[in-house]
């Protein structure tokens, strides 16, 4: 940790980073979440039964479209071109629910970690959204990034 916090100048406001003189890298980053819920929304899910239609297909698509808009939800995020957007979810009937991950790739001068945690979490919450109707007690946690690649600061693998 280098123990400044960039988001901040020499007087404590907040400002946005200038990336300017920053070399084009290619960047990714991948951020996952999870979402836990009662065995029979699990299997509404599972098997297509959701009264608002495909809930894994309409959050995925929610989640790319959330990583496109991230410079517009969160103040001091630059807008970025970004190249590619994956959505996926992993079935954890142990859970049960499922697990997202969200991989978002770029060429610029900044990172996309804050698309690939934007993504991951609106597809949990389209997720609820789609199915709050049979089950309120659902929960979403574990949203973290688990890669960071490109830039000055290289590469972050998650333990």
């Amino acid at each position: 940790m280098t123990g400044k916090l960039t988001h901040f100048d020499a007087d404590g406001a907040a400002q946005m980073v200038d990336v300017g003189a920053k070399p084009v890298t290619d960047r990714i980053a991948t951020a996952c979440a999870q979402i836990t819920m009662q065995p029979e929304t699990f299997a509404i899910i599972r098997e297509g039964r959701a009264k608002k239609g495909d809930v894994l297909g309409v959050a995925r698509l929610a989640g790319i479209m959330a990583a496109k808009r991230t410079a517009d939800l969160i103040p001091l995020c630059h807008p970025l071109p970004l190249t590619k957007v994956a959505v996926d979810f992993a079935e954890t009937p142990d859970l049960p629910g499922y697990r997202i991950e969200a991989t978002v790739k770029t060429t610029g001068q900044t990172g996309v970690e804050m698309e690939a945690l934007t993504a991951a979490s609106v597809a949990a919450l389209t997720i609820y959204d789609m199915t709050k109707a049979v089950d309120k007690s659902m929960r979403i946690d574990d949203l973290r990034v688990t890669l960071k690649d490109g830039g000055k600061s290289g590469r972050y693998e998650a333990p």
